[in-house]
């Protein structure tokens, strides 16, 4: 769990680098041509704030994989009995994991299933939208960086 939670701090500390980046294009003495540096760098803050998302929550669902059949008391998966009331894990019987989207399930003898910690939710929708945002800002930056091109004049 101490792996996880430093790798999510990696990434987390190179997003405020690469923010830090974007916003150093808006002071004076910025590159030039500067859209398309800023474009770079918030693509670059957008994919590792999604790295340090993701990371989080793939560290919790192997740290839940791994309490799993680890000695005594681990079966049924602690993550599915702990901070449950008696009659939500009532006829747990296993449990289901997922890294693509994040989840840890617990299943009832009945068919029916709960999660095991409702931050995956916001885990998974965080990631998607942080990684969308970041390929569309990479897609404008070429995008632009191919219209520049096209617009100066051809050399003779």
């Amino acid at each position: 769990m101490l792996v996880g939670l430093g790798v999510s701090a990696v990434c987390a500390v190179a997003a405020l680098i690469a923010a830090a980046g974007a916003v150093a294009v808006a002071l004076p003495g910025r590159p030039e041509p500067w859209p398309v540096h800023l474009l770079r760098r918030a693509a670059a803050t957008a994919a590792w704030a999604a790295a340090a998302v993701y990371s989080l929550g793939l560290f919790a669902v192997l740290g839940s994989e791994a309490a799993f059949d680890d000695g005594a008391n681990s079966v049924p998966a602690p993550a599915c009995r702990d901070g449950f009331d008696p009659a939500t894990i009532e006829g747990l019987s296993h449990h289901r994991s997922s890294y693509l989207p994040l989840r840890f399930d617990c299943v009832r003898g009945d068919g029916s299933v709960y999660t095991s910690d409702p931050d995956y939710g916001w885990m998974n929708g965080a990631t998607a939208v942080l990684a969308l945002t970041a390929a569309l800002l990479a897609i404008t930056a070429g995008y632009t960086t191919e219209l520049r091109a096209r617009k100066a004049p051809a050399a003779p």
